[in-house]
């Protein structure tokens, strides 16, 4: 590209868009990449503040900022995700359906500290709905060398940086335990909670029970949730404190699950344990008092990957101490917040 004065732009190609605004009315390009400047064009372009352009100027080794833009969303765009139309040099990827959002954090550094260009996106591992903005994508200059470009590709492999997986698991069990409430003493009101809360994600409640603080007969529940009643998910609410009547930790370790962690640092929910059951590995989860009243929790962080079959470590369990504490907003926006992004 060259530049150029404004009044002697007639006839000159544009080589990328120039936005008019104006508060409270509009932000948005008055002239597009290509336009071809006409003598009527330049009181319109001296009124936005244009006394010099930069119009085409044939150079075989730059990029023009539209075409690296569509470089960098190939390098970002997986399956479920819609590609917006280029508006000033700029890309957007929006979620095609609902999902579990996850990124390569270390290769989206790599992209981001390359230099003269930028990839940002929303925060890993959180849920999002169809529509939900995900990511967006451009270039700093309006051209830039078509090596780096090449480059940064080369480095960054053929897989994409950005993954949408679907909700798989559709059929859920929810185990309560505790005698008070088996013996009537006091009302389930945490099955009801637990039941909203998967529906939200379309998952069918299959098979519920309500047992004592009997470790033997938790276990045969869960056995018989997931062999028998086709459950691909299993949730016992309560007994998991350190209190002995408490057993359901017990309960879960004796089906022979594998147990991830009996503990998270995340407040609500520290006393969380996460297991996975035989050799479909089905998620079996004990759930801590705080889910049955607390607003948000580490069930609602844990839940979305373990229906997109996105198997949880103890490490990743271990890092969602920066993030992991709710402030328990008078206004909850979560997952537009920071509770749960250590992970």
């Amino acid at each position: 590209m060259k530049l150029i004065k404004t009044e002697d732009a007639v006839g000159s190609v544009l080589c990328h868009d120039l936005t008019q605004i104006i508060r409270g009315v509009t932000k948005d390009a008055v002239f597009r990449k290509g336009h071809v400047v006409r003598e009527e064009d330049i009181p319109v372009l001296l009124s936005i503040g244009k006394e010099h352009l930069y119009v085409w100027e044939a150079d075989e080794s730059m990029l023009h900022e539209n075409d690296a833009a569509r470089i960098l969303c190939a390098m970002c765009k997986n399956d479920g995700m819609t590609e917006s139309d280029i508006k000033e040099g700029k890309i957007e990827l929006t979620a095609a359906y609902d999902g579990l959002f996850k990124l390569d954090s270390s290769r989206l550094r790599l992209v981001n500290g390359f230099g003269q260009m930028m990839i940002a996106t929303r925060h890993g591992n959180t849920p999002v709905k169809k529509g939900d903005k995900l990511a967006g994508m451009r270039i700093i200059p309006l051209v830039i060398e078509k090596e780096k470009m090449a480059r940064v590709q080369s480095l960054c492999g053929s897989e994409p940086l950005l993954q949408l997986l679907p909700y798989r698991l559709k059929r859920a069990a929810v185990i309560a335990t505790g005698n008070e409430v088996f013996y009537g003493r006091i009302k389930d009101t945490f099955t009801p909670v637990i039941v909203d809360k998967l529906a939200e994600y379309g998952v069918e409640v299959v098979y519920s029970e309500v047992l004592g603080d009997d470790p033997d007969a938790v276990t045969a529940a869960v056995k018989r949730a997931i062999e028998e009643k086709g459950a691909e998910l299993v949730c016992c609410t309560g007994g998991m404190s350190v209190d002995p009547d408490d057993r359901t930790p017990l309960a879960i370790k004796n089906t022979g699950a594998r147990i991830v962690s009996y503990g998270s640092p995340v407040l609500p929910g520290a006393m969380f344990l996460l297991a996975y059951y035989g050799e479909r590995q089905t998620p079996v989860m004990g759930l801590p008092g705080c889910v049955m009243y607390a607003k948000r929790t580490i069930f609602d962080l844990a839940l979305p990957r373990v229906l997109a079959c996105d198997p949880i470590t103890a490490e990743e369990l271990a890092s969602l101490g920066e993030g992991g504490l709710c402030l328990n907003c008078s206004v909850c926006t979560y997952p537009a917040c920071g509770f749960g992004k250590g992970w």
